[in-house]
Order: structure tokens, then C-alpha cells, then sequence
């Protein structure tokens, strides 16, 4: 019997050698078809992850050193933030990009409302193809990440975006990797944490309060118990009545200074660079013998808690010839001061304030002055990637404000180390700026490449956290 079944197969291969090559082919060439039409965006997304995950320590520029590299590995829709590259423009597909992204639909009080935004109750989301809201300026702006990153998720849809496609927003939170919290809460706090005449609550202390009802009655928090939820809370003040009760999802914040370990740590959260306010330092040549002022601080010099080395500092250093350090503000020009003074000086010091971190260390990457940290409690961001001694110089407190040591240490940094670093900070700066459109490898684009490395982890909990869930015992 067996020999019966084979007999047709192999008296037609005694047929000529080109008959029995087109019945191979025949049934070929649809596999070879589906391969590459199937694979194709398989290996465009493997590439996009290789390429955004790719560890950029001891490299160059963000977006420059290898450009010519990334257009070989990746045919990106998007020239630049002009528009498109070609007449084929397509929008970001949730299949192809790093990260997707469920934002609630939150009221405008929770956000564009608070910048003055009124849509007349006819939208929730202003329509920012034809006009953005403005961000107000001064102080505001330094803790005003939650405006760059709602903004470049609203534009993530756009079938006309010019940017980066490496998060999109979806529709379905089944699909999303996680869940963003639309709520502008350091400006929030800025603006409306104090009680008015007519109020018994702040206005920030109330839209705390609505927002965690909001949040615990829905569907995705109830399904993750708030672990894929990302809240931005970066102002150190903000989120304060609410961070306790919401302590499961994943915040954005500028330090730990003012957490309890246990509501935020550097395992869930995520750290995020303050936007700077000075100037940036474009068509910098300056050299080593081009900037006069040695050490460089101007702000705040009365702080408390972990802020008080900063008046030690100031008697240390007062009298020294070639350093600068004064008291100043944001008033009286003091933005316009500062960028002159750091664009001088070959060393900025960054000390800590009333917490940790401060604006200082970007004040000093945009103006290309080497930053000395003095801080033992700072969390610094993207530090998993980025190597931060390579452009900065990190003193503990304790050396710090033995006499002499600190001008010791920094007169003794010699003209070939101080260019290695400025050298350095250029080729980083990029992944500090924030703007709109984003631009790859911008200060947006880290922060989601950051989300990204941390959604294994968020998964690894929601998934033991459901170990025993499809038992419904009563005891």
C-alpha cells in the first residue's frame, strides 16, 4: 500500500527536469511572498527598538553622531520639524513604534484649563495643529515636563506629525504598555495651592482629590492596581495630599527629597531633568583660556534641610579672586545674568536646595560649564545610560566644606580634562531640551525611552499579582 501512495509523486518527477522546477515553484514562491510581506515590519520594529534602546554612554551628539547610521537601519517617515520627508507620510502605527501609551480623557480643569485654555465645552483637548496653549514662563517653566510629554502624545496621532515615532497614543488601555494621568500638577501647585477668600480648600488640594476618585473607580487602575499608571509629580510639592494614596503607579519626579521610600524609589519612578532657563549656548567655541570666572553660583543662598551647605559654601568661597558667588532670583534680569555669567565661568556649582536636585545642573549643561554636584542624595536622570562623570565632577558634602579642599580640587583640574568634559557636555545637551515638536533623543523622548525600561518590571508585578487571582475563595 505504501509504495501505491508514493508511485504518482515519483513517476512525475521521472517528467522532464523543467516541469518537475515549476511545480517547485508553484508551491514555493506564496511562502517566500507571505515571508517578506509578514517580516517586514517585524524587522523595521526590531530595528526601531535596537536603535532607540541602544546604550549611548561614551557616545557623541543624541541625534547627530549617528545620523547617517539611522537612516540606513530605519526608513523614518519624518525629515525634521518642518514636515514631512515625502507624499507618503504615515501616522505613527502602535505596531512600529517603542511605546503605547492609554491617556485618559480628563477634564480641561485638570490641565490645558490650568494654563488659561477654555474649549467652551465643546473639546477636552485644545486643537494644537492650529495653535498651542502658552506655558507661562519664569519659575514655571522649569518643572513643566507634564506640558512637552501631554502635548507630544496628543500630536502622536497626527497623520502629518513631524517628530520622532516611538510613542503613540491608543485607543484601547488593553493594548497600552501604560497609562498617563493627564494632570498638570506642579503647575497645579504653582498657581492654586493657596486658599482664596472664598475657599475652605485650595483649588490644587481639590483637583488632588477628584483625581484619585477618578482613578481608583476605573477599569485600568482596578486591572494593574495603578502599577502601569504614569503620574507627573515634579515639582516637589506637587501631588502632596495625593502621592500617599497613589503610591502604586509609576511618578515622574525631579528627586525623592520629599517621598517616603515606600511611595517613591528609584525601582517604579522615574527621574526627569528640570527644563532650564538660561540661555543655551549656541555656536559655542568658547576654550578653556575664553571663559575668566573659575567657579560660578548665582540663587538662593539662605535654604533649608539639606540646602543649608549652601552658606557654608558662600564663606568658604566669598573671597576667592576668580569665583563667582552671589545671591539671585529669576526678577530683576537675573535669567539674562546668569546666562552671561555661566557662559564665563568654566565650572558651575550645582548644591543642593531644599531638596536634592536643582535647576542649576541644566542651567550649566546648556551653557557647556562643568558642572560640580554637590549633593549625596541626588538622583540624576537617564543615569542606567548615561555616564555623568565623563562632564561632570561629583564632591561629597562632608569634603566639600573642609577648608580649601573644594578650590583645591577644581584649580587642580588641568585645560585637557576641563576640554574633554566641555567637549562632552555639547554632545549631550540635546537630551535635556524640551520642546515642541520633539525631536529625537530630546528630553521628551529620553523620559519615554525611560517608561520604556521600566515596563518589564511594571509587568513582572501586575502578572504575580494575579498568581491566585482566578481562585475567588471565600474563607
Amino acid at each position: 500500500m505504501a509504495n501505491r501512495n508514493i508511485r504518482p509523486y515519483w513517476c512525475l518527477c521521472r517528467k522532464p527536469f523543467l516541469f518537475c522546477l515549476s511545480f517547485a515553484t508553484v508551491l514555493v514562491l506564496p511562502y517566500l511572498f507571505f515571508w517578506g510581506y509578514a517580516g517586514k515590519p517585524v524587522v523595521n520594529h526590531v530595528l526601531l527598538k535596537e536603535k532607540i534602546f541602544s546604550v549611548i554612554e561614551n557616545q557623541g551628539s543624541p541625534s547627530r553622531e549617528h545620523e547617517d547610521e539611522a537612516s540606513s537601519l530605519v526608513e523614518s517617515p519624518f525629515l525634521d520639524e518642518n514636515g514631512p520627508a515625502d507624499e507618503k507620510l504615515e501616522r505613527c502605527h502602535p505596531n512600529n513604534v517603542l511605546l503605547k501609551v492609554f491617556m485618559y480623557d480628563l477634564p480641561p480643569e485638570f490641565h490645558f484649563g490650568l494654563l488659561g485654555w477654555d474649549g467652551g465645552g465643546k473639546s477636552l483637548w485644545p486643537d494644537i495643529r492650529t495653535k498651542v496653549p502658552n506655558h507661562p514662563g519664569g519659575l514655571n517653566l522649569q518643572h513643566s515636563i507634564e506640558y512637552w510629554l501631554t502635548l507630544d502624545l496628543l500630536s502622536s496621532r497626527f497623520p502629518d506629525r513631524s517628530g520622532p515615532c516611538s510613542v503613540v497614543r491608543v485607543e484601547d488601555s488593553r493594548e497600552a504598555d501604560v497609562v498617563f494621568v493627564p494632570f498638570f500638577s506642579s503647575l497645579s501647585y504653582n498657581r492654586h495651592s493657596k486658599i482664596k477668600a472664598h475657599q475652605r480648600v485650595s483649588t490644587n488640594k481639590l483637583l488632588q482629590q477628584k483625581l484619585v476618585r477618578f482613578l481608583t473607580a476605573q477599569k485600568e487602575w482596578k486591572r494593574s492596581g495603578g502599577r502601569d499608571h504614569i503620574i507627573m509629580a515634579h515639582h516637589p510639592n506637587s501631588m502632596l495630599d495625593a502621592r500617599t494614596k497613589l503610591w502604586p503607579c509609576m511618578f515622574i519626579l525631579a528627586d525623592f527629597g520629599r517621598y517616603a521610600p515606600h511611595v517613591a524609589n528609584v525601582e517604579k519612578d522615574i527621574i526627569a531633568p528640570y527644563r532650564h532657563l538660561i540661555k543655551t549656548f549656541v555656536n559655542d567655541s568658547s576654550g578653556f583660556d575664553d571663559r575668566p570666572t573659575l567657579l560660578y553660583f548665582q540663587g538662593a543662598i539662605y535654604r533649608k534641610d539639606g540646602g543649608s551647605i549652601r552658606q557654608e559654601l558662600f564663606y568658604l568661597l566669598r573671597n576667592e579672586k576668580d569665583v563667582h558667588f552671589s545671591f539671585g532670583s529669576v526678577g530683576a534680569n537675573g535669567i539674562n545674568n546668569a546666562s552671561r555669567g555661566m557662559h564665563s565661568a568654566k565650572f558651575c556649582l550645582n548644591i543642593a536646595g531644599d531638596t536634592p536636585s536643582s535647576n542649576r545642573l541644566f542651567d550649566a549643561i546648556a551653557s557647556h560649564c562643568v558642572p560640580v554636584i554637590i549633593s549625596d542624595d541626588i538622583e540624576l536622570p537617564y543615569e542606567d545610560v548615561l555616564d555623568y562623570s565623563k562632564f561632570s565632577i561629583f564632591v561629597r558634602t562632608s569634603d566639600a566644606i573642609k577648608k580649601g579642599f573644594l578650590i583645591k580640587l577644581i584649580r587642580g583640574v588641568s585645560r585637557e580634562a576641563w576640554t574633554q568634559m566641555w567637549q562632552r557636555l555639547k554632545e549631550v545637551e540635546g537630551y535635556f531640551e524640551f520642546q515642541y515638536p520633539s525631536k529625537e533623543d530630546d528630553a521628551v523622548q529620553m523620559i519615554w525611552q525611560a517608561v520604556a525600561r521600566k515596563v518589564p518590571a511594571i509587568r513582572l508585578k501586575i502578572h504575580k499579582s494575579r498568581r491566585f487571582s482566578q481562585f475567588n475563595i471565600r474563607k
